[in-house]
């Protein structure tokens, strides 16, 4: 079932604009407001009076309640009133089926101005465009409007059912601090300089993951808490600098657990709050692997087929030097199939060629399959094999449209990625109705850094390993698995969360493949570290977005809408003119000093 806005009005307190029905008819009501709409028919005067549960309209007639209808001759929109007045039934030709009030007006006997207002610079009344920028700006204006509030009472119900979920389960809602060490691993922080201890600074946490562990080590077993977290990086329409996660640690727990918890969780939120149907129960589950190998990322987007076809073997010898090239130089070849596109003109081929070479290739290479003929420009340089191998081969039917990259595994991977995701919008296979969530499982626990010549975790550091694996920790770390899953919905990832590494050596090693000598480890991550002394059970959690499920959940496209003062896509906040400068003296308490601006 959707998600409800319903609300008994004796929890309240008072009456709302969504309140009256014809059971009150006769009634005298209080209600206070502000102004949605004001008309004036040359006698009688309309208000329709509005507040976050709905509308209601007022009728002042000058000859029940002359003072009432001259004080609201002067009110405008958004103009916060206090009206009294006798709920009325509406005659049947009135009745306005598209409000809950719809069956009952209120006759006005008194109007009280409670505050006036200024002309917005945007209509709050009417579901219209505006400038994001002066949405931002008057943030609080925009919360008026349906849409925001709609959005942020179905975030509220969404993180009360993952408290009351949780709860139920013996967890343990601990919050953890706000000031913490800065450490180098993830993105930047951001600092917060302490006046106390001038020239030391204090960061803001990007999630509270060695403090859940630490609780963990405490003994308190079941953890979870709405917490917030802090990144410093660039900025996207799913992302913002601050945000917030449910972040869970639970003790004597294998992989499965977690998932098995969360998923249910998903499930029922999802039949809680969307009227959108679950492509697969129980959750797939994909290794990272076949997740590049078939999608070209770790979060593929499962609602529809379109999956990469590695043809690389076919062109082991092949004469085209296009793409025995790719082949001699260890690349890769890789293709998708779109049904029912062979006919698709020189220009909208271009136009995927494009896209192509966006996202880092030299080009594509399209094959047509007719009904009696293929058509090609690459047709011409190939076997009868070869044509076989990237057509029936692949299961391209008559009327199909081969799309064809031929390069390095990263570039085949992104390339096959861009033009997989917009040709299922494109095709209408994405169905936005659906949500198709999977695991994304087995990631390698650590990748090859060439820049900084170490191992660097892809995910954090903490994340523990399989453990058929542990003999290629001093032999070939690139090919252990890790203990970190994902849960993926449509395409986004909503969260993460793995079983770490609970016993000190083990994390000692980690550290050490990533470059961190045993003096370097202890200044940076001494508290876990020694923590893990003091028996560590066996742990692993999980932090979910928020922002970003509730982003799914609401039909937005961009996360600011679920926010209620977020950032813009600089990290500004154009209401409170953030970041700013400060004080000299404020950066004289704290030991600090601005460097001059580089000239251009």
């Amino acid at each position: 079932m959707p998600v409800s806005y319903d609300v008994d009005p004796s929890a309240v307190g008072r009456l709302t604009c969504a309140s009256l029905t014809v059971a009150n008819e006769g009634e005298e009501v209080v209600l206070n407001g502000w102004v949605n709409r004001r008309r004036d028919l040359g006698g009688l005067i309309f208000i329709d009076l509005r507040d976050r549960f709905g509308i209601t309209q007022i009728i002042f007639n000058p000859e029940i309640a002359p003072e009432a209808h001259a004080a609201a001759s002067d009110v405008r929109n958004e103009y916060v009133l206090r009206v009294t007045g006798i709920v009325r039934k509406r005659s049947a030709e009135t009745i306005n089926p598209r409000l809950q009030t719809g069956t009952i007006e209120v006759e006005g006997h008194g109007v009280e101005v409670l505050n006036a207002s200024q002309t917005p610079p945007f209509y709050i009344n009417e579901d219209v465009d505006v400038d994001e920028s002066l949405r931002l700006q008057y943030r609080y204006l925009d919360l008026r409007r349906p849409a925001l509030q709609r959005n942020l009472i179905l975030r509220h119900q969404i993180v009360r059912a993952m408290r009351n979920y949780l709860s139920d389960r013996a967890f343990v809602e601990v919050e953890t601090p706000m000031l913490i060490k800065s450490t180098p691993e993830g993105a930047r922080d951001f600092l917060v300089p302490s006046s106390a201890q001038p020239g030391l600074f204090y960061a803001l946490p990007q999630s509270p993951q060695q403090l859940k562990q630490l609780l963990m080590v405490s003994g308190l077993d079941r953890y979870f808490q709405i917490a917030r977290c802090f990144r410093d990086e660039a900025q996207r329409a799913d992302r913002q600098p601050e945000f917030t996660q449910l972040d869970i640690e639970m003790s004597f727990v294998q992989p499965n657990d977690v998932m098995q918890l969360i998923e249910d969780l998903f499930i029922d939120l999802t039949r809680s709050f969307s009227e959108k149907v679950i492509v697969a129960t129980p959750f797939p589950r994909i290794s990272y692997h076949d997740a590049m190998e078939l999608y070209g990322n770790d979060r593929p987007d499962i609602r529809f087929g379109l999956t990469f076809k590695n043809v690389t073997s076919a062109f082991a010898s092949t004469g085209f030097q296009a793409f025995g090239n790719v082949v001699a130089a260890g690349g890769q070849i890789k293709a998708i199939v779109l049904p029912e596109c062979a006919d698709y003109t020189r220009r909208e081929i271009d136009e995927l060629t494009e896209m192509a070479k966006r996202a880092g290739a030299k080009g594509l290479a399209t094959v047509a399959v007719g009904p009696e003929a293929i058509k090609s420009p690459i047709a011409k340089f190939l076997s009868e094999s070869e044509i076989a191998a990237i057509t029936t081969g692949i299961g391209a039917d008559v009327g199909s449209l081969v799309l064809i990259v031929a390069d390095q595994a990263p570039v085949v991977a992104k390339t096959l990625d861009a033009l997989r995701s917009d040709m299922g919008t494109r095709l209408g296979l994405a169905n936005p109705n659906q949500f198709a969530y999977c695991w994304v499982i087995d990631f390698p626990l650590l990748e090859w850094d060439a820049d900084n010549n170490r191992w660097d975790s892809p995910h954090n550091p903490f994340c523990g390993f399989n453990e058929e694996d542990r003999g290629k920790l001093d032999t070939d770390p690139g090919n252990i698995r890790s203990k970190q899953y994902d849960l993926v919905l449509n395409g986004s990832e909503v969260g993460g969360g793995s079983v770490r590494n609970h016993k000190r050596a083990d994390q000692a090693k980690i550290f050490e493949l990533m470059g961190h000598s045993p003096e370097a480890q202890q200044d940076r991550f001494g508290a876990i570290l020694t923590a893990l002394d003091f028996g560590a059970p066996p742990h692993g959690g999980i932090a979910m977005g928020i922002d970003r499920f509730a982003m799914f959940l609401s039909d937005e496209v961009n996360i600011r809408e679920v926010i209620a003062f977020p950032k813009n896509q600089r990290g500004m906040d154009l209401m409170f003119e953030a970041p700013s400068t400060v004080e000299t003296e404020q950066l004289t308490e704290t030991g600090l000093a601005l460097l001059p601006k580089a000239e251009e």
